[in-house]
């Protein structure tokens, strides 16, 4: 996989910032912060834009403008502007199927129920194009009690028992994402499909 643009997923203003369905721009945010560049906003691509390494290395780091189910704009967008192709993207999204510190890396697939995901498919015309989903837990496992909090969930901030856990899981996504760049996509799914982070483990180390 040639990757080049790296889509999170989140929604914009202080309103949504650190809820848990802003996953995929906190992994943005910690890669550039890694490399200590910046965001700035392109009002073409509906999206903040940082650039992080150069030549063939260098990754340009989308946060749609657009809200969740709107991010297939921004991503449409930034792929003509780029003149990129779906196979050079990576879209990062929180999965509420999985818990907090367990990831899923994927070539392609369906939307799963994911409305950032459901717009982008719609827009890229495909469904082969590379996610990586982040958990965060569900609120429930008795479906009925889930389906009627989820929405508080998504939208809540992660707790204070659990910012370590997620700091963590930042950590071993951007070193995910380095191995994709280097390695290629088997190698990156290797690498962070079967993590079981838990809290106060020591970085790269499985469980």
């Amino acid at each position: 996989m040639d990757l080049r643009l790296i889509a999170g997923l989140g929604n914009p203003g202080a309103r949504y910032a650190g809820t848990r369905h802003n996953a995929g721009f906190m992994v943005l945010e910690a890669m550039a912060s890694s490399s200590r560049a910046g965001f700035r906003n392109q009002t073409r691509l509906k999206a903040h834009l940082a650039e992080v390494g150069w030549g063939e290395q260098r990754l340009r780091l989308l946060m749609p403008q657009t809200y969740m189910n709107a991010s297939g704009i921004s991503i449409r967008a930034a792929l003509d502007w780029f003149n990129l192709r779906p196979e050079h993207l990576l879209v990062v999204v929180d999965d509420m199927d999985l818990p907090l510190g367990r990831l899923r890396l994927r070539g392609e697939g369906s939307d799963g129920g994911h409305k950032g995901l459901h717009s982008t498919i719609a827009h890229l015309n495909t469904q082969a194009f590379a996610r990586l989903r982040v958990g965060i837990g569900a609120p429930s496992q008795n479906p009925a009690a889930r389906k009627a909090a989820t929405v508080g969930h998504v939208l809540g901030r992660f707790s204070a028992e659990e910012d370590p856990l997620l700091r963590q899981v930042l950590h071993e996504v951007v070193r995910g994402i380095h191995v994709l760049q280097r390695q290629g996509l088997g190698a990156a799914m290797n690498t962070l499909n079967g993590l079981r982070i838990q809290a106060h483990s020591t970085p790269g180390i499985t469980h």
